[in-house]
């Protein structure tokens, strides 16, 4: 870690209330930067406060609208003045399942969580990096563009792969950087907040269990990787020692680039 690496930067973390964004949201106030940590979880301003000594704050909004979009970015100009560094965290499977298993609902809320809130905030955020002269966008895929029972996630999280190559080649001349992180399997606590508010069925259980079997061997490393394994490559991408990497997607997945 480096202390001083995000001092003067102005950071917006998306899905900052739990697992990766969390830890990415914490560890960029504790290295400098002032940081809104977004999430539609009422707690958020809670894990915010956990950044003792830094300016900091929470903000409820639901990225999977593009008003809650546009309403962080919005607040994040209004209490810090600009936006160096956005983050986008926010995504996750709902549920896994063989394809010919998912309801129609359920591809849609797929495409939704983990497609969506990535593509509504960069389209938020624009304004105010190009209006300052530029910025860093950071968009958290998943090696999961290749994997079994989660095929929707899978096409969501290959349309930010694919949305995070024409930004960059779209807004470079506007020295906005736009680059991705993909991690594998990663080891985190209990959420507080379920992504499938519903819960698993006993067959929902043996799928998961399988999927979770494929991602463990899929990698040459056969373990999950830890959550500091995932914070460290995402806070690289989005400070200036990356100054010169943009359009790039890095698999952090040990060895399955998905």
């Amino acid at each position: 870690m480096n202390a001083r690496r995000f001092e003067g930067k102005v950071m917006v973390v998306t899905g900052a209330a739990q697992g990766i964004g969390r830890g990415v949201a914490l560890r960029a106030a504790a290295e400098g930067a002032k940081v809104l940590f977004v999430d539609r979880a009422d707690f958020v301003a809670e894990v915010a406060a956990e950044a003792t000594g830094a300016d900091t704050a929470g903000f409820v909004a639901d990225l999977e609208t593009y008003e809650g979009a546009a309403a962080a970015m919005a607040f994040a100009v209004q209490k810090f003045g600009r936006i160096d560094i956005l983050i986008n965290g926010v995504g996750g499977a709902i549920r896994m399942r063989p394809y010919g298993e998912f309801e129609p609902t359920q591809i849609d809320a797929e495409i939704r969580r983990s497609l969506m809130p990535t593509l509504y905030a960069c389209h938020a955020v624009l304004p105010h990096m190009l209006a300052q002269g530029g910025g860093t966008i950071v968009n958290v895929s998943s090696n999961a563009t290749r994997g079994i029972r989660r095929v929707p996630y899978s096409a969501a999280k290959g349309g930010v792969n694919a949305m995070t190559q024409s930004l960059a080649m779209e807004y470079g001349e506007q020295n906005i950087r736009v680059v991705a992180a993909a991690p594998g399997g990663t080891e985190a606590p209990p959420r507080r907040v379920p992504r499938n508010a519903a819960g698993d069925s006993e067959q929902e259980k043996v799928w998961m269990s399988e999927a979770v079997k494929q991602v463990t061997e899929s990698t040459f490393l056969k373990r999950y990787g830890t959550l500091d394994e995932q914070i460290a490559p995402i806070l690289f991408l989005a400070s200036d020692e990356a100054g010169y990497i943009t359009g790039a997607v890095l698999p952090v997945a040990g060895g399955d680039n998905g």
